[in-house]
């Protein structure tokens, strides 16, 4: 047992009279035995599920991914005309809504922004389909491959993928937690703004209740963190919605925080989300997509690819980014990018 680590849990574990938030330096500090196992497991369970009601404080967040940048190996820093986008989504998948995550990240390489998804496999508490499963059945195998080859693979496509089982062995180590304690720990609402690039990042987190990106704001602003991107997604990803407002935060070095309300009718996107029926069926409709054949899934890339073009400066505004995102995919440029992507990963 850890005393140190008994201290930290009897400051967030003690209700809401007598409970305190922890410093940074005490976040960070509980993170650490967390991913080393210096903490006991009924220790470690009980801290992920006081802290899971408590709520985390954005100094919190900012301490705990002090600890995960300890321990996690990442992708260094190239030399790309354009800043790494990093899309973070939750790593417990996706269950209702068909992913656009994938397509937006070829879209973005195939127009010369790098762009980095992350996660691991099927995870508690949702169990939804990960971003891995999808590019599994695209034929990219990206849980075969070491960090190394992840960065050169990277650096050759534009596109990278940290993939946790492999490249972050200490969190993925926690995951089990997460179905013993039947609920999302605040790990997972890490996870969101977590950056696997060593270098200075665009970092999109998707979220789902506002509170959520609040905290990203405070947390961006302790580690100094100016280009970041929040989006109330679908399910809580950085996947823009079609049948409501897509509400998104942008920031910029030397800029206010601005709030961009995005109306899917004003450009001719209103409609349903595509609805997920299974991994097989969504990676067909992808292929689909890839051939350039009209689908309301290629809607959903259109309008996702098309925002995240103008928000990475490839497109002066945004209608000129649906045009470009349009193109990518009609005149096969994400199909190739595809293909590169699986040459490079098998060689």
């Amino acid at each position: 047992m850890s005393d140190a680590f008994r201290e930290l849990l009897r400051k967030v574990g003690s209700g809401p009279h007598t409970g305190k938030d922890l410093t940074r330096s005490e976040a960070a500090a509980a993170t650490r035995m967390m991913l080393l196992q210096e903490a006991t497991p009924a220790q470690i369970g009980a801290f992920l599920i006081a802290h899971r009601i408590k709520r985390p404080t954005g100094v919190e967040l900012a301490g705990m991914l002090d600890g995960y940048d300890e321990f996690a190996q990442k992708l260094h820093p190239g030399n790309f005309t354009h800043p790494v986008t990093v899309l973070g989504c939750p790593y417990d998948g996706r269950d209702r809504y068909a992913p656009v995550t994938h397509l937006t990240a070829l879209i973005l390489a195939a127009a010369g922004v790098p762009a980095v998804t992350h996660g691991g496999d099927r995870m508690p508490t949702k169990e939804g389909v990960p971003l891995i499963d999808i590019w599994q059945g695209l034929g990219v195998r990206w849980e075969g491959l070491d960090i190394g080859r992840s960065q050169q693979v990277f650096q050759k496509t534009l596109l990278g993928f940290v993939y946790l089982p492999s490249h972050f062995p200490h969190a993925y180590e926690i995951v089990p937690y997460r179905s013993q304690i039947g609920k999302r720990p605040p790990l997972a609402t890490l996870e969101l703004m977590w950056c696997p690039y060593a270098g200075d990042a665009h970092i999109v987190s998707g979220f789902v209740h506002p509170p959520t990106e609040e905290m990203f704001r405070e947390a961006h602003a302790l580690r100094g963190t100016q280009l970041f991107t929040t989006v109330k997604g679908l399910e809580g990803s950085c996947d823009l919605p079609r049948e409501r407002t897509a509400i998104i935060g942008i920031a910029n070095p030397d800029k206010p925080f601005e709030r961009l309300h995005l109306h899917p009718r004003d450009f001719g996107f209103a409609g349903a989300n595509p609805p997920l029926e299974s991994t097989a069926k969504l990676v067909e409709d992808t292929q689909s997509v890839l051939r350039g054949e009209p689908s309301e899934l290629m809607k959903s890339a259109i309008w996702n690819g098309g925002f995240y073009l103008w928000r990475c400066g490839v497109s002066p505004d945004i209608s000129a980014g649906f045009a470009t995102a349009e193109s990518v995919l009609t005149k096969g440029e994400a199909a190739e990018k595809l293909l590169e992507l699986r040459s490079a990963v098998e060689s």
